[in-house]
């Protein structure tokens, strides 16, 4: 099969940091569906484990954690899936990535495409979906309602891809305000587009740009950049008994006392969590994108993909990563499968 892959890890402008490789095609086991990958989507995780570092693989590795295709074969264990069945999936980090032809991916972790999306619209949601869903409702326990409700929301970079759909969740699932920060007028559009109740400039004092829309605090906070940047401004804006939830690992030590008068807690979110240890709750995200694909065809959600770079070869996943790495992308980009 064809495949775009990685030997050494160099900086994104070398044409040996991605390149297309041809590899046997892999046969499911187990739990596992073997994949026919249509399109895929690119994440800040993908440049993050591309980064340059010392490391040389003896054997190719493929990067690669948003995918949505059809499925072309099952393992003998398998229960959820057919062969023929359209899926669409974030995958595990501790296996190899879906930037390829075929794919293996475990079932629980996978769910239904969502009939009303493209291949490539599909694409662009499992991974953020599924983070800003267990960020939400599993991390900091936000209760789900169907009307509006008192509490808000501050997500901290609600154009990226997180904040697009987090937006969306915490007003259409959760019923929140939802006050998302943005910068530039584009982004600051798309998170009103997107349906955030206001939108406040992340470059200014945070307390001050609340007070400016009548919110001096909020009850939760989601934060899709970086930790250290935000960790020492956040308390401040946190009201008492608030909960503040991270994505972006941190880089050196938090002063977790700051939080103590408040009473307010900390939490943290990574989305590989329960495929990586394989937790007794791992089918949880198959429910979750299940009952996503439900919503973003009834149209309470809606897809976030804004760019398309082309069908997945070195060249154009190459354009793709320096694009991530710049840190200034809308929605979410993806790419066709490959040709």
């Amino acid at each position: 099969m064809k495949a775009v892959g990685l030997y050494k890890y160099l900086p994104i402008d070398h044409p040996e940091s991605l390149i297309d490789l041809e590899l046997p095609r892999p046969e499911p086991r187990g739990r596992d569906l073997l994949v026919r990958v249509k399109a895929i989507s690119v994440n800040p995780v993908d440049a993050k484990v591309r980064a340059p570092k010392e490391k040389v693989e003896t054997e190719p590795k493929i990067l690669g954690w948003d995918a949505a295709g059809v499925v072309e074969a099952v393992g003998e264990q398998v229960s959820l899936f057919s062969a023929g069945d359209e899926v669409y999936y974030a995958g595990s980090i501790t296996r190899q990535g879906c930037d390829s032809e075929y794919h293996l991916v475990d079932e629980r972790i996978a769910g239904r495409k969502p009939r009303n999306l493209s291949f490539e619209e599909a694409a662009a949601m499992p991974l953020t979906t599924l983070t800003a869903w267990e960020a939400l409702f599993d991390r900091m326990r936000i209760a789900r309602s169907a009307s509006p409700r008192a509490k808000s929301l501050l997500v901290v970079a609600g154009a990226g891809g997180v904040g697009s759909i987090a937006i969306q969740i915490a007003k259409q699932v959760a019923g929140l305000r939802v006050i998302a920060t943005a910068s530039r007028e584009d982004s600051e559009a798309w998170c009103y587009e997107l349906g955030a109740d206001a939108v406040i400039n992340h470059h200014e004092p945070l307390k001050r740009e609340l007070q400016g829309i009548g919110a001096a605090e909020v009850d939760y906070v989601l934060c899709a950049a970086s930790t250290e940047d935000y960790f020492p401004r956040l308390p401040d804006v946190l009201a008492p008994q608030g909960k503040i939830c991270f994505i972006v690992g941190a880089k050196a030590p938090l002063n977790l006392g700051v939080l103590q008068g408040k009473s307010a807690s900390i939490c943290w979110e990574l989305m590989f969590t329960r495929s990586t240890f394989q937790t007794p709750d791992m089918q949880t995200q198959h429910d979750i994108l299940n009952e996503a694909a439900g919503l973003l065809e009834e149209g309470k959600l809606r897809h976030t993909m804004k760019e398309s770079y082309g069908p997945l070869n070195a060249a154009n996943l190459r354009r793709a990563h320096a694009t991530i790495e710049v840190g200034k992308m809308i929605g979410k980009l993806v790419l066709s499968g490959i040709a």
